[in-house]
């Protein structure tokens, strides 16, 4: 019996054998090929997003042809407008960021002053937040996302294209001084970052592109950096009855800069205390207190306290009067107009004297700013009236106040010829999006054009004179 039997268990024996290696075979090329299937990539090459919708007519349209880019930070889309003779549509509408399971959130767009790129950040990825380049046209991306500071938020371009600048709003996190974010964006590459205060928001430059401009949230600053040496140059307080001219090196909340890192000093407002933060910028890795007495220090230099981290007691720290979340330069470059969204009003700033020279009051809850082209209108969303306002910029005057077509009003741009305004509406839960288009000669809306949940920013991209003008895709 052992003599006949034993080739055919030997047979048996090799097949299993065979089998085995084979199996061991594709679970191991399955193993090396797994990081790449699994490797992110742009959503924009995991397929298109709605198709373009139909358009929109209130009424009377224009014979020019205009296009706007708007983010819809809950869908992760960012759609293309055009307004023109037949209307307001979504022409074209493209996916951001590189996780589709993870809602990444765009929600600063500019564009470049050649018309060529879309500069982008989405706010909430994972970790934190990045920077995205795209080719407008054919809306692709150019490069891979930037990693920024945590949650990055408003965005401007520099005049001659090279450098973008964003603040880093630090949504959910502790109320710590956080940053600016400064891009080469031919790279692209994050170069710089910038500690300016709690939790900062809009981002623009001057007309030059030498000094740029944005707020603080909690502190009740405006904040002036230089762009040549990337330092804080000047501060104003916006506090109410407490407005005028800071040191460049106090940040907010009783928190000063020196050479050796942050100190307890007082704020605008007097004798503020900031506990429980020890965190040092400059050559020496930050510390974080814990407790009375445990300290954690970060792995190498670091120039971004928000991304420390602490636990201890909370801070001590007065309410914000104003809540600046915008600001804007004139359109002769002379004075900065700053929304004070717990105020309701806007501040101008004289940038030469660093006075406060008006406050103009608004509706409910002015969130962004945008001055026409020609000096005249001052341009302004409600965020939490929901509408959107039309002002005399050399009176103050409101000229009219619309109801947005949806609520939470979120961002404006305007039109070369200071025609026509584009206002973005968030609007809630499911509901979609709206981008509203306003009349400003006649001041009537003319159109209303649907696009996904929680439009945000907005970018207006060129206008075309009146002729039967073809698509840009």
């Amino acid at each position: 019996m052992m003599p006949n039997g034993f080739p055919a268990r030997k047979r048996a024996l090799r097949r299993k054998a065979l089998h085995e290696r084979a199996l061991l075979a594709f679970f191991t090329c399955f193993a090396l090929a797994l990081p790449l299937v699994m490797e992110a990539r742009p959503l924009a090459a995991q397929g298109t997003g709605p198709a373009p919708g139909e358009p929109s007519l209130l009424g009377e349209t224009p014979d020019a042809h205009y296009w706007v880019y708007v983010g819809a930070e809950s869908a992760d889309l960012v759609h293309r407008i055009h307004l023109g003779p037949q209307g307001a549509r979504v022409e074209h509408t493209f996916r951001v960021g590189e996780l589709a399971a993870e809602m990444e959130g765009p929600h600063g767009l500019v564009i470049s002053p050649d018309g060529r790129y879309l500069h982008l950040t989405t706010g909430h990825g994972f970790p934190d937040g990045k920077y995205w380049k795209y080719e407008l046209g054919p809306d692709s991306l150019v490069a891979p996302g930037v990693e920024l500071g945590v949650f990055p938020a408003s965005i401007d371009v520099t005049p001659d294209g090279l450098y973008t600048f964003s603040v880093n709003f630090n949504l959910h996190g502790d109320m710590v001084p956080s940053t600016i974010s400064v891009v080469y964006t031919p790279s692209p590459m994050e170069v710089g970052r910038i500690v300016t205060c709690t939790m900062p928001h809009g981002s623009r430059f001057d007309a030059r592109g030498a000094f740029h401009y944005s707020t603080c949230m909690m502190d009740d600053q405006l904040v002036e950096i230089d762009t040549r040496s990337l330092r804080v140059s000047r501060r104003f307080s916006l506090a109410q009855g407490r407005e005028g001219p800071l040191p460049a090196d106090a940040m907010g909340h009783g928190v000063q800069e020196t050479h050796g890192g942050l100190d307890h000093a007082p704020g605008p407002g007097g004798s503020g205390e900031h506990a429980g933060h020890g965190a040092h910028i400059g050559h020496h890795p930050p510390t974080v207190m814990e407790g009375p007495s445990v300290e954690r220090r970060a792995a190498g230099p670091s120039p971004d306290p928000a991304e420390v981290g602490y636990t201890g007691p909370r801070h001590l720290m007065a309410p914000s009067s104003c809540s600046p979340t915008w600001v804007q330069p004139s359109a002769d470059d002379r004075s900065l107009f700053v929304t004070c969204n717990k105020a309701d009003e806007l501040l101008e700033v004289d940038r030469s004297d660093w006075t406060l020279l008006r406050r103009i009051a608004t509706g409910r809850g002015p969130y962004n700013v945008e001055v026409t082209p020609d000096g005249a209108l001052l341009l302004v969303t409600l965020k939490q009236g929901g509408q959107f306002q039309v002002l005399d910029a050399a009176t103050g005057e409101v000229r009219a106040t619309f109801d947005n077509s949806t609520t939470v009003a979120h961002g404006v741009v305007v039109s070369p010829d200071s025609r026509y305004a584009f206002v973005s509406s968030e609007g809630v839960g499911s509901a979609p999006g709206m981008v509203d288009i306003y009349d400003l000669q006649r001041l009537d809306r003319v159109a209303v054009v649907p696009v996904g949940q929680q439009a945000g920013g907005i970018a207006f991209w060129k206008m075309e004179p009146p002729v039967d003008a073809p698509s840009p895709r």
